[in-house]
């Protein structure tokens, strides 16, 4: 195969969980300027039409769905809805999650819970019901979104709660790798540092010295730009990485090699 045909993914059909804004859209039209036609699952599903419309645009079809990934009942349905208007699922990405600063010690269980339902449990939900698709055709990849607070813990803002999703998130992915590469189903992690998504620029408006540690603390002095992650996203999902699997492609500007 040439360089093109490894990174295409002509007629390719994907699932796009959280794929509506922020690194899931920018993921999603990655995805579509490489070939592939692309379902948007959000729970915001005025902006995940947005984002379809988009991907239209390029000349792909796509699909909006509105799903809560905490709820099995849903996924299901978003894997019925995709195969019914495409017929088959050859990549999913599973970008869907929320995070939150709390203190270890003042944490109530019903923050705990939340943040572990949507980024881990969401989660698996997903790559169960995809998965059972993709090995019956013996094909396909699954691209989880950890984070580089799977592998570190972060300084200054406490969110222990969500650094232990994002390590349930990276476990998760080789676990599933292990039990579906006899399936010729691959499932890596891309686990992204500190990215500049709009919601991220918001936030750091009301905590502007989290911004100076965080680029003081990365190598590269600066935070990644959400378009930065459609190539990892690309690669992973093409046959240009069809030796890869188990794998935590982390692209944090260098945060975690210190």
């Amino acid at each position: 195969m040439s360089i093109a045909e490894l990174f295409s993914l002509q007629d390719e059909v994907a699932i796009v969980t959280g794929g509506a804004q922020g690194l899931g859209r920018e993921m999603s039209l990655g995805l579509a300027e490489a070939g592939a036609h692309v379902v948007i699952a959000d729970l915001d599903i005025n902006t995940a039409q947005r984002t379809a419309s988009e991907i239209q645009a390029l000349g792909r079809e796509s699909l909006a769905l509105r799903v809560d990934v905490t709820s099995k009942e849903q996924v299901e349905q978003m894997v019925s809805q995709s195969l019914s208007r495409f017929g088959k699922i050859d990549i999913l990405i599973t970008s869907a999650g929320i995070g939150q600063w709390r203190k270890a010690e003042e944490m109530s269980e019903e923050d705990w819970k939340r943040v572990i339902d949507v980024n881990l449990t969401g989660t698996f939900l997903c790559c169960q019901a995809v998965g059972r698709e993709m090995i019956k055709r013996k094909k396909g990849s699954i691209i989880t979104i950890s984070s580089m607070s799977g592998l570190i813990a972060n300084t200054p803002q406490p969110q222990s709660h969500y650094n232990a999703s994002k390590g349930g998130v990276i476990m998760l992915t080789k676990s599933l790798a292990s039990e579906w590469v006899k399936y010729n189903v691959r499932v890596n992690t891309i686990a992204p540092g500190y990215m500049e998504t709009k919601l991220v620029a918001e936030l750091l408006k009301s905590y502007p010295d989290y911004a100076r540690i965080w680029k003081e603390l990365t190598p590269m002095g600066r935070l990644g730009r959400p378009e930065e992650i459609k190539g990892p996203c690309v690669f992973l999902a093409s046959a240009a990485s069809s030796y890869v699997t188990g794998s935590v492609l982390v692209m944090d500007g260098g945060y975690t090699i210190w």
